[in-house]
């Protein structure tokens, strides 16, 4: 697993500040996870090579895992705490995401647009081809795991076009349907898109969720509010040395470019510093 020396460095600062000040653990977003020798078709889909490498990055660098719902009490999670969560419900995370997960003790969320369980997604997105959801039985042997099971609406709308009767029929209704499912509470909650409004935020808040996900970039405890609560984006083009400084950052923007202005900032604020010291002696 070779990474770049800068990289590594700032990954190996990375989590270590508490929830309590604002740089709290890391909320990660994936999709689908594509099979050895498939070219993803998107930027949303990584290769499962990919995601074992940053499975192991996070095992021997020290990194525990949780669920959406720990942040509920984010102040008892160690430093290095990282939630893994993943949008929709693909079946190929089954294999490619759960079960490589549960060989390294590791847990993760997953957000199921409810309608189409079992059955090819039915929603209509450019950027997503139709893949098969996750079945109820499959479901179950996760939150049978320790894996933690969360509502994205019953047919992936976006909320922010809909009228409230609407807006809650998608966010309680998926939330009924996969209790019906589980026989478990669900109390976790993504919206669809990363769209919401305020009458999507009611809507999630009534129907008795009490951690919400957007697709706003930021570490936990950056927003106060759990209904709105920030992860980071990992794309089928990011390198591990990329994902080593999205943790560190709580960015999806961490090319070059933005690596040299930090590098550039930080040189600054020390010479400041010894200035401001020299002065003063």
């Amino acid at each position: 697993m070779w990474i770049d020396p800068l990289s590594r460095r700032l990954f190996r600062g990375a989590g270590k500040i508490p929830a309590s000040e604002g740089r709290g653990p890391i909320v990660l977003m994936y999709h689908s996870i594509e099979a050895d020798g498939k070219r993803p078709s998107n930027i949303w889909s990584i290769p499962v090579k990919n995601f074992k490498e940053q499975l192991q990055l996070l095992r021997t660098r020290g990194w525990h895992t949780a669920r959406v719902s720990d942040l509920e009490r984010a102040e008892k999670l160690p430093l290095r705490t990282v939630v893994i969560t993943f949008d929709d419900g693909y079946a190929n995370n089954f294999e490619n995401g759960f079960e490589l997960l549960l060989e390294q003790g590791m847990c993760a969320t997953w957000f199921i647009v409810t309608r189409d369980i079992g059955k090819r997604s039915g929603w209509t997105d450019p950027k997503l081809p139709g893949w098969t959801i996750l079945s109820k039985t499959q479901l179950r042997q996760m939150a049978a795991a320790g894996m933690e099971i969360g509502a994205h609406t019953r047919t992936h709308s976006h909320l922010p076009e809909l009228d409230p009767p609407t807006i809650r029929d998608e966010v309680l209704g998926s939330r009924k349907d996969l209790e019906d499912i589980l026989g478990l509470p669900v109390t976790s909650f993504a919206y669809p898109y990363g769209q919401y409004n305020q009458d999507g935020i009611t809507a999630v808040r009534k129907a008795g969720y009490r951690v919400a996900c957007s697709t706003r970039t930021g570490w936990f405890g950056s927003d106060p509010d759990l209904l709105q609560v920030r992860r980071i984006a990992v794309f089928s083009h990011d390198s591990l040395a990329t994902f080593a400084r999205k943790l560190a950052f709580a960015d999806n923007e961490v090319g070059w470019w933005k690596m040299a202005k930090y590098a550039a900032r930080r040189v600054r604020s020390r010479l400041f510093d010894k200035r401001f010291l020299g002065t003063n002696n």
